[in-house]
C-alpha cells in the first residue's frame, strides 16, 4: 500500500502501482474528466504514471501553468504529425510548449504561406477527433539512433547523439506518428480541439547562425472553442495596442536607424516622461529618500569588485580611458556605494533611502529589441536602502506601501512572488533566515497574499516581485524589492554601531516602475494612448473656427500655458470638423472650439474626450475643472 498526500492535506491509501487517473477518479469522475496532468513529489508526470511509493500528489487542470504546458506540448506534437501527413519529406527538429502556445522548427523547401496554415489547421483537428492514444516507449541509445535514421530524422539523430551517457531516451506514439520527447503528454489527442497556428517564422537550428535556417511555426491551443475565440480577440486587442504604433502616431518616441536598442524621446514623449518623473519624485521626497545621480562610466576597479567585470562583461560597453579600461554602467548599484563610502557613517544614520533615476546601457542582441519594452539604454528608477538588521521588515513594509501607491495611481492591480534562498548562494544560514523573516513577516503584517517561490531568490539574497496585471489581462513583472548580503561585503561598507565597534548595513535593492522606458511602453498599451489628463502629453487643443479668430485662439493657449497646462493651437487652414477627428485620433482629454460667439462672450465651447460636449463655458471655470484633475491625478476609465 502506498500513503497519497493530496494538496487539500488529506491522505489516501491505494495499492502500489496505482496510476494517477485512477487516484483522481476516486475522488470524482467529473475531476478526472477534467485533468490533464499531475505532479508526483514535484515532478510533472502524465496521468498514465503509476506510483508505487508513498508520494505528494497534485492535479492540474488546463487552467494550471503546468496542466497548460503539458497540453501545448501534446498539441505541438499533433502540429508534427499533420506536418507529417502532409509533407512526408519534412525534417522535425524541435518542437516545445512556450509561454504563449508552443512551436515547432522544421526544414522543409517549400515555403509556408497562411494557406498552408490552414491546410495544416484542419489536419491537426482531423487528428484531434481521430482520439489517437498516446503512448511512450524507451529505447538503448542504439536502437533510438537507428530508428531515427531509418525516418530520415536527421535532427533527432544529432540531439540523441548529444545526449550525456545514462540518459533515458524516450519516444512518444500516437497513431502511425512516432517522436522523441522526454514528455510528459495528455493521453490521447481529443482534448486539443481547439486549435490555431498564428504565424511562421525564421529560426536557426540550435539558435546558431552558422546552422541550418529552419521555419518556426508558431501556434496556440484550449480544450474549447469559446476560449480560442477569447484569446484571438485579446491578440487583436493588444495589436491594435502595440506601444511601436501608438508611439508613432501620438509622435512620441522613435528608434532611429543611427541608434538601433537606443530610443529617441520627441516632444511630446519628453512631456510625459517627465511629467512621471515629477510624480517619481514626489512621492520619493515624501517617504523619504534623498536623490542622487552616479556617473555614467565608471572604470575597471569598481565593476570588477561588483563581479560584474567577470559575470556580466558581455552585456556590457566597454573603452579606454588614458589607457585604462571602463564601462558604461549596466546598472546603478555599484556606483552607490561610492557615496556611501564617501564618508563614516554611524548606526543613527540609519536607514538611508537613496534614489536614483539613472541611465544604464546594456548590449541586448537586436533579435531580443522591441520598441520600448526591451532596448539597449534605458533609465532606470533605483533605490538603495542602507539600514540596520533591525529594521528590515519596517522599511520593506514602507517600500511596499510606496509602490502600492504608485500602481494605484495608474489603476493598475498585481500580485506579488517571494522568492526564498537558492541552491548555489553567498551568506550564512542566519543571515538568509533573517533576511527571508523579514521579508515574509512584512506581507503578512501587511495582509498581502502572495506566491511563495522556493530556491527562486537571487544568489545575494531573497526577493518580492511585483507582477502589475494590465486592462486587458496581461501581466508585467515591474517593481522589485531584493535584499543584498553581498555587495556591502564587496565594497567593504560599515558603520559604526552602539558598541564603538564596525558592523556591516544590510542592503536593499529597489525599483517602482522599473525602466521607465518600459513603463512608458506598459503605460501606453495599456492606456491605448488614452492617457489620464494629468500625465497626457497634450492636455487642450485650441481650435478655431477660421484664421479670423486666430488671435483669439493664441489668447486662450497664453491663459492656460501660463496656468502649467500643456495646451497645443491647432490653426491651419483645414476644416473644424477634421480638426477635432484629428485631435481625437490624438486622444487629446480636452478640444477648445472658438469662433464668432466665443470672442463676443469672452468664452470658449469645450469638447472632452471622456464626456463628449461640455457646451459654452468660462475659461476659468474650465482651467478649475483641469486643474483638479491634474492635481487628483485623477485615473481614466480603461477602454474596452
Amino acid at each position: 500500500m502506498v500513503q497519497v498526500s493530496l494538496k487539500d492535506g488529506s491522505v489516501k491509501e491505494f495499492e502500489a502501482g496505482i496510476s494517477v487517473l485512477d487516484v483522481a477518479k476516486s475522488i470524482s469522475e467529473g475531476l478526472a474528466r477534467s485533468i490533464v496532468a499531475a505532479s508526483v513529489n514535484g515532478e510533472t508526470v502524465g496521468l498514465d504514471y503509476k506510483i508505487n511509493e508513498d508520494a505528494d500528489l497534485n492535479l492540474f487542470k488546463f487552467e494550471d501553468a503546468e496542466g497548460r504546458d503539458v497540453f501545448s506540448h501534446t498539441s505541438a506534437h499533433i502540429l508534427a504529425q499533420a506536418l507529417k501527413r502532409l509533407y512526408p519529406e519534412v525534417k522535425l527538429a524541435i518542437g516545445p510548449s512556450i509561454e504563449n502556445g508552443f512551436y515547432y522548427d522544421i526544414d522543409l523547401d517549400h515555403r509556408l504561406v497562411p494557406e498552408d496554415l490552414e491546410k495544416i489547421e484542419a489536419e491537426m483537428k482531423k487528428i484531434a477527433k481521430e482520439d489517437l492514444a498516446i503512448e511512450r516507449f524507451e529505447l538503448p541509445r542504439d536502437e533510438a539512433i537507428k530508428m531515427m535514421q531509418e525516418q530520415g530524422e536527421d535532427y533527432k539523430v544529432e540531439l540523441i547523439t548529444d545526449l550525456p551517457e545514462g540518459e533515458v531516451i524516450s519516444f512518444y506514439k500516437q497513431g502511425d506518428f512516432t517522436d522523441l520527447c522526454r514528455g510528459p503528454h495528455l493521453q490521447s489527442t481529443k482534448k486539443v480541439k481547439a486549435v490555431k497556428l498564428l504565424n511562421v517564422a525564421g529560426a536557426y537550428w540550435r539558435g546558431d547562425e552558422k546552422n541550418k535556417m529552419l521555419q518556426r511555426i508558431y501556434g496556440i491551443s484550449f480544450e474549447k472553442n469559446k476560449d480560442l475565440e477569447a484569446y484571438l480577440h485579446f491578440i487583436e486587442e493588444a495589436k491594435k495596442r502595440d506601444h511601436r504604433k501608438i508611439g508613432k502616431e501620438l509622435d512620441l518616441f522613435m528608434i532611429p536607424d543611427e541608434g538601433i536598442g537606443f530610443p529617441l524621446f520627441l516632444p511630446r514623449g519628453m512631456e510625459l516622461k517627465n511629467e512621471l518623473m515629477k510624480y517619481w519624485r514626489e512621492v520619493h521626497k515624501r517617504y523619504g529618500y534623498v536623490e542622487i545621480e552616479t556617473p555614467i562610466i565608471l572604470n575597471r576597479h569598481l565593476w570588477e569588485t561588483s563581479g560584474h567585470w567577470f559575470h556580466y562583461k558581455e552585456n556590457m560597453y566597454t573603452l579606454k580611458i588614458d589607457e585604462e579600461d571602463y564601462a558604461i554602467k549596466p546598472m546603478n548599484c555599484p556606483g552607490v556605494f561610492i557615496y556611501y563610502k564617501h564618508k563614516p557613517h554611524s548606526y543613527r544614520d540609519f536607514p538611508m533611502r537613496v534614489g536614483e533615476v539613472g541611465r544604464v546601457h546594456r548590449h541586448e542582441l537586436s533579435g531580443a529589441l522591441h520598441g520600448l519594452m526591451r532596448v539597449r539604454a534605458f533609465t532606470q528608477d533605483d533605490a538603495h536602502i542602507f539600514m540596520l538588521p533591525e529594521q528590515i521588515k519596517d522599511e520593506i513594509k514602507g517600500v511596499v506601501s510606496l509602490i502600492d501607491e504608485i500602481y494605484s495611481t495608474f489603476g493598475f492591480e498585481y500580485h506579488l512572488e517571494l522568492s526564498t534562498r537558492p541552491e548555489d548562494s553567498m551568506g550564512t544560514d542566519e543571515e538568509w533566515a533573517t533576511a527571508e523573516d523579514g521579508l515574509r513577516e512584512a506581507l503578512e503584517e501587511l495582509k498581502l497574499p502572495y506566491v511563495l517561490n522556493e530556491g527562486d531568490g537571487a544568489f545575494y539574497g531573497p526577493k518580492i516581485d511585483f507582477h502589475l496585471k494590465d486592462c486587458i489581462g496581461r501581466t508585467w513583472q515591474c517593481g522589485t524589492i531584493q535584499l543584498d548580503m553581498q555587495l556591502p561585503q564587496r565594497f567593504d561598507a560599515t558603520y559604526i554601531g552602539e558598541d564603538g565597534e564596525k558592523h556591516r548595513p544590510v542592503m536593499i535593492h529597489r525599483v517602482a516602475l522599473g525602466s521607465i522606458e518600459r513603463f512608458i511602453g506598459i503605460l501606453i498599451e495599456n492606456y491605448a494612448g488614452k492617457f489620464p489628463v494629468w500625465i497626457s502629453p497634450v492636455q487642450v487643443k485650441v481650435l478655431p473656427i477660421s484664421e479670423k479668430y486666430n488671435d483669439y485662439a493664441r489668447q486662450v493657449e497664453k491663459v492656460l500655458y501660463d496656468r502649467g497646462i500643456r495646451v497645443e493651437v491647432d490653426d491651419r487652414a483645414e476644416t473644424t470638423g477634421f480638426k477635432i477627428r484629428e485631435a481625437q485620433l490624438e486622444k487629446v482629454p480636452y478640444m477648445i472650439v472658438v469662433g464668432e460667439k466665443e470672442v463676443a462672450d469672452g468664452s470658449i465651447s469645450v469638447r472632452s474626450r471622456d464626456d463628449g460636449e461640455l457646451g459654452n463655458v468660462k475659461l476659468e471655470d474650465f482651467i478649475a475643472k483641469v486643474e483638479a484633475k491634474i492635481q487628483s491625478r485623477e485615473n481614466v476609465v480603461f477602454e474596452d
